[in-house]
């Protein structure tokens, strides 16, 4: 297939690389005008008998009981020698958006200005009773040209009836180069359900230990997980409806002890029996106005994983879900291989949707592309985001350009999948080509730029790892995008997610080699630059889908060092100095440190 009819396709199909997303909707969509996860109260309110609509603080408390319009969500994040402050209404501001600013509390005496974008999410906001809980219009404001290592202090104003914001705070990053230690959280697959003791000990970190900031490798909220409560059970789906009791992760809690609304089953595993929302667009919501405590005191880096992709990634028995979306019947049959892309509400995160109108990472700052790959340096590391979903030769993920054969220019409805995305780069030569695809050029260039004098560490992640005693196919497609590349420029670790479970493995050559020289003990490795990584998956951080385990009769391989299929929690990165790194798994029951990796740099690597 020749180069221009593979580009232009990217650019017709999903706007690649433009910087709005694009829906496809040559196909029309036949289902439900809102898809709800609750056949017992399928109404976008709910009416007290069905799964309870959870709440969540706002992001600012409005000054009335009755507003009209609300800041909800806020989430920072960095730009070189700045900062980003996202944050979200239910409507339009009839203005600009707008933050006040400056280095003293009560001394904010300087205006920076953004812009807004919005899409039509299903349901709209204006269908939703309780403002404070539904988010549609995204607001970005960049302060540049700060001083790093600096804390300064800024206020959303009131606009079109918000309430004006708290003076708030944040602190910029550190210069690269800056030798002094810095802690970081590292979390993936977290979601709401199984994830309260992780969120507990992250805040407690923010707050106590002054993190400088969360990096979330994927699988972000579960949002897609909407409608666990109506798919039938299957033995490798823990959270499930089977016509009159469910399994639930975890097992039963105080929490199940609260009787529910008549008609009500306990089926979707959070407090009342409701997971989070039986709507996709509000689990969203919900999970970002949850973390607020977190996401305005200190920047959330995010990057992407399976569960971002889609309003659904598969369905169960008898297809119930295919059913609904498809043809609008509520409990009924529908044929396999028909939960196609075009299942999905256009406006319901096809394609990213969501993900990308929720956050701003600085893929354009750093020459990459919107939330999907991009860097930035904080003091001694470099730290970089890969986008393991899209955009790489046999990515999980399928592009149209995969989908399509003979003479065709567009993909017929039923060759696509339900999570087929992107491409979100440019493809500059055979779609099977990772080398062709622009991230790949992107991350060439990117790790050729790296100064190790100035950010000696240098860190990768994404959502899917490379190796793990879980095998499969994805892993080798990951490793034949980016292993030789990454191993190549010295990157000292690679941190991945998508596996429910703690992994931790010895430091790994080519083809899974173990670099026993690097090992010093148990829990000490030395970086090998160019010869080795160390990997570590850290997919616990919570998530309604419960656990990974490994089979009956399935062994740890010896690639691993430490394996935990029991416990939740996020992990800690400790930028020591030039010649070490600490890594702790703290666990969410307890908040103890599970597990513990100090990388050290050799005397020799410490001297260039």
């Amino acid at each position: 297939m020749k180069t221009a009819l593979l580009v232009a396709l990217a650019a017709a199909v999903h706007g690649a690389p433009a910087p709005k997303p694009y829906v496809d909707e040559t196909y029309a969509y036949k289902g439900p005008a809102v898809p709800i996860g609750d056949w017992v109260d399928n109404t976008v309110n709910g009416n007290g008998k069905g799964f309870p609509r959870l709440v969540e603080p706002p992001a600012v408390k409005p000054a009335s009981a009755n507003p009209t319009n609300n800041v909800n969500v806020i989430s920072l994040s960095y730009v070189p020698e700045g900062i980003h402050i996202h944050y979200q209404t239910p409507f339009g501001l009839g203005v600009a958006p707008s933050v006040v600013w400056g280095t003293h509390p009560r001394r904010l005496n300087q205006t920076a200005y953004g812009y807004s974008h919005t899409y039509d999410r299903t349901p709209p906001c204006s269908q939703v009773k309780a403002v404070t809980q539904c988010s549609q219009f995204f607001h970005e404001v960049q302060i540049p040209r700060l001083e790093s290592g600096t804390t300064y202090y800024y206020q959303i104003p009131a606009a079109n009836g918000t309430t004006a914001s708290d003076v708030l705070s944040f602190t910029t990053a550190q210069a690269a180069g800056d030798p002094a230690p810095f802690t970081i959280a590292v979390m993936n697959d977290m979601g709401y359900t199984n994830a309260f003791g992780t969120y507990r000990e992250l805040l407690k970190a923010t707050e106590e230990e002054g993190l400088a900031f969360a990096w979330h490798g994927g699988d972000i909220s579960y949002a897609d997980d909407w409608s666990s409560g109506i798919m039938a059970c299957a033995d490798d789906w823990p959270v499930c409806y089977n016509g009159s009791s469910s399994e639930l992760p975890g097992g039963i809690t105080e929490f199940y002890k609260t009787p529910l609304p008549e008609g009500e089953i306990a089926d979707q595993g959070g407090p009342l029996g409701g997971d989070m929302s039986v709507l996709y667009e509000s689990n969203w919501d919900l999970w970002q106005q949850w973390m607020n405590n977190i996401t305005m005191k200190i920047p959330h880096m995010v990057l992407p994983g399976n569960h971002e992709a889609s309003c659904g990634e598969f369905d169960g028995p008898d297809n119930i879900l295919t059913a609904y979306l498809n043809y609008n019947i509520t409990n009924g049959t529908a044929a396999e291989d028909e939960l196609t892309y075009y299942s999905c509400p256009p406006s319901q995160s096809r394609n990213f949707t969501a993900y990308q109108n929720r956050f701003h990472m600085p893929g354009k700052e750093s020459g990459g592309v919107g939330n999907f790959w991009y860097s930035f340096d904080y003091g001694l590391a470099h730290f970089i985001s890969i986008d393991g979903e899209t955009d790489y030769a046999n990515s999980p993920e399928w592009n149209f350009l995969e989908d399509i054969s003979g003479n065709e220019t567009h993909p017929t409805e039923s060759e696509t999948f339900i999570t087929d995305s992107g491409p979100f780069g440019a493809i500059d030569g055979p779609v099977n080509d990772t080398k062709a695809y622009e991230q790949y050029q992107w991350l060439k260039q990117d790790l050729a730029n790296v100064d190790r004098s100035k950010t000696p560490w240098v860190i990768a992640m994404s959502h899917r790892p490379m190796y793990s005693s879980e095998v499969a196919s994805y892993e080798a497609d990951i490793r034949d995008a980016f292993e030789d590349l990454l191993l190549s420029n010295g990157v000292d670790a690679y941190f991945a997610g998508h596996i429910h479970w703690y992994e931790r493995l010895w430091p790994l050559g080519r083809n899974g080699t173990i670099d026993k020289a690097s090992i010093i003990d148990n829990n000490t490795y030395y970086a090998n630059e160019g010869v080795s990584m160390t990997h570590i998956i850290n997919g616990m951080a919570g998530n309604i889908e419960s656990h990974s385990y490994l089979e009956d009769g399935e062994k740890v391989k010896d690639i691993t060092a430490v394996l935990d299929q029991w416990h939740y929690g996020f992990s800690k990165l400790t930028v020591l100095s030039a010649e070490a790194l600490k890594w702790q798994f703290i666990r969410g029951d307890d908040g103890s440190v599970h597990d513990e990796l100090l990388i050290l740099k050799r005397a020799n690597d410490c001297d260039e």
